[in-house]
């Protein structure tokens, strides 16, 4: 362990980093020592992200420039011309974000390849953009996201556009710990900026990225003022003025930030937890939203990557949407315009049934993936053709890629098409939750919920314990079948199997026999189980509320009962 701590203490650059592990060594805090030393931080499919501090298994300057160092050479192995493509760096409003990103910057420099800075903070969607926009290697975005304040991250992109998926994680991996163990590629940034290898982009970057929204069909409209009125925060990150400007310039003239979540704070001072998702977060901009009577409430997260949309009742209340709701509402309208080709829709296996039914009532190609935004964007990319080409795809954790402009989530473009689908619904005298209710009335209400159960650290994995004792029954509903990420199969109640066409992941999704659905897998960073729940429910000549009440007390009952078969397997 000392000569970890020397080495780590030769090589780390910051000097208040240095101070930090030191007061560590002086204080004989061993345990502390320990975490922070005993692994690295890990690289995977979504790079990098973890708390600030010293230490291999923290986010640091240091562990930024191996990881820069590492993910360069395998650049310059995997890319053709990653040099002179280069590679463009961009970074949150996190406090120390803008030196982790000129830190990566300058390791590129070094190694031979451009870095393409942005001038100030940027969104990630924007970054994901830019990769295909610049022609460049591959992208990366200093940032943690709606984690809170002491985190921070390193998320990259590859020379498509999207997320890196297996098995660039894994040689990115190995070419960083071969990083870790010799002296880093090194250049100043003035000399860098000096010699041409890291460009500082202007600010017409940020605007080709508002061109390319504002130019593809499946956001023009006829730029006049609209009624609809709209409440906005970012949450203390990135995203305000391109939000902004997306609104404004679409006829959206009635638009109010919070301006106490406007300006980018890493410290996210208004909110406990600054993800749109958690309870408290939303309250700011639905205050301000009830003040001016607005029709939504919409918020993105601090990297602008999601949007999570509260609307006005008949009451004046506002109602929250679920990620499904979002999600479902955003594809119908998408769908609903002229296409010269087949469009590709696709979401995650946890998310909700209902974009399937929709998808095929309008024609489009429907694909399911594995939970994470990766996965979603290379899976439309590789299916795309002459005829068939990507339209939309969301996840239900308010993640929503709407045309081919970002190859990723982004909450920028899915806010600009949601308030669109608003003005155009009113317009015709409907309200959004008119269309959500004209939609479950077609296809049936889809509800989802999730729930976690506890495990016992070390026992029996409860995968094995699943697969050994199949269920042919949930909540007095038969199973009809079950897919098994796992082993790459599909079974069904009458003994038939088939192969599933899907990355293996260790994962249960039982089908029951009134379309109900129950998934359930092991969480990757605790001892617990997973489990997601949906059930569908037709609706007669109803009143629409007394239909959701059924579909309600129907996602209660599953979940109840199927958590209740847990606890008995698990004993």
């Amino acid at each position: 362990m000392n000569n970890k701590l020397q080495k780590w203490l030769v090589r780390d650059p910051d000097a208040k980093s240095r101070d930090e592990l030191q007061a560590l060594i002086d204080s004989g805090n061993q345990e502390e020592l320990s975490r922070r030393f005993s692994s690295r931080l890990e690289f995977g499919t979504a790079g990098l992200r973890g708390v600030v501090g010293a230490g291999p298994g923290m986010m640091n300057r240091l562990v930024v420039r191996e990881t820069s160092a590492g993910l360069g050479a395998y650049l310059l192995r995997e890319v053709p011309d990653a040099a002179k493509r280069g590679i463009i760096v961009a970074y949150d409003g996190r406090s120390d974000s803008r030196q982790f990103a000129e830190d990566a910057a300058c390791v590129f420099a070094a190694l031979g390849i451009t870095a393409y800075l942005t001038p100030s903070v940027a969104a990630t969607p924007v970054a994901a953009f830019g990769v295909v926009h610049l022609g460049a290697a591959s992208a990366v975005v200093v940032t943690a996201s709606h984690n809170p304040p002491e985190y921070n991250g390193y998320k990259v992109y590859w020379e498509n556009g999207a997320q890196i998926i297996p098995p660039h994680d894994a040689g990115i991996a190995a070419e960083i710990e071969e990083a870790a163990q010799q002296d880093i590629p090194w250049i100043e940034y003035a000399e860098a900026k000096t010699a041409g290898k890291i460009i500082v982009l202007g600010a017409d970057f940020y605007r080709s990225y508002i061109n390319e929204i504002q130019s593809s069909p499946l956001f023009a409209n006829d730029r006049s003022k609209t009624s609809t009125s709209i409440a906005y925060t970012a949450m203390h990150g990135v995203g305000a003025e391109i939000a902004e400007t997306l609104l404004s310039e679409a006829g959206f003239d009635k638009v109010y930030s919070v301006a106490s979540q406007r300006e980018p704070d890493g410290r996210f001072p208004t909110v406990n937890f600054p993800n749109p998702e958690e309870p408290g977060a939303m309250d700011a901009v639905q205050a301000l939203a009830a003040q001016h009577g607005a029709t939504l409430a919409c918020a993105n997260d601090p990297d602008a990557d999601r949007l999570a949309v509260s609307v006005r009742t008949e009451s004046g209340e506002y109602r929250m949407l679920t990620g499904d709701m979002l999600g479902v509402l955003i594809a119908s309208h998408l769908l609903e315009k002229e296409h010269s080709f087949v469009p590709i829709v696709c979401t995650t296996i946890v998310s909700s049934s209902m974009l399937k039914s929709i998808a095929e009532a309008a024609g489009a190609d429907y694909y399911e993936t594995l939970t994470g935004f990766k996965w979603l964007a290379n899976v439309a990319l590789d299916h795309e053709d002459e005829q068939h080409r990507f339209l939309f795809a969301y996840e239900e954790a308010l993640g929503y890629a709407a045309g081919r402009q970002v190859r990723d989530k982004d909450g920028l473009s899915a806010l600009l098409a949601f308030a669109q689908m608003t003005e155009a619904l009113s317009r015709e005298g409907k309200t959004v939750l008119d269309k959500l209710e004209s939609l479950y009335r077609q296809h049936g209400i889809y509800l989802t919920g999730q729930r976690s159960i506890a495990l016992q650290p070390g026992a029996v994995p409860i995968g094995d314990l699943l697969r050994e004792s199949p269920c042919t029954q949930i909540a007095g509903q038969s199973v009809v079948q079950i897919d098994d990420l796992g082993r790459g199969i599909r079974q069904y109640a009458d003994g038939r199997e088939e192969k599933l066409d899907m990355p293996q992941s260790d994962v249960l999704i039982y089908r029951l026999e009134n379309k109900a659905r129950v998934i359930v897998r092991p969480s990757g960073t605790e001892p617990k189980l997973k489990c997601y729940y949906e059930v569908v429910e037709a609706i007669s000549n109803e009143a629409f509320s007394a239909a959701m009440q059924r579909a309600e007390l129907s996602l209660s009952a599953l979940a109840e009962a199927h958590q209740k078969s847990i606890a008995a397997l698990l004993g």
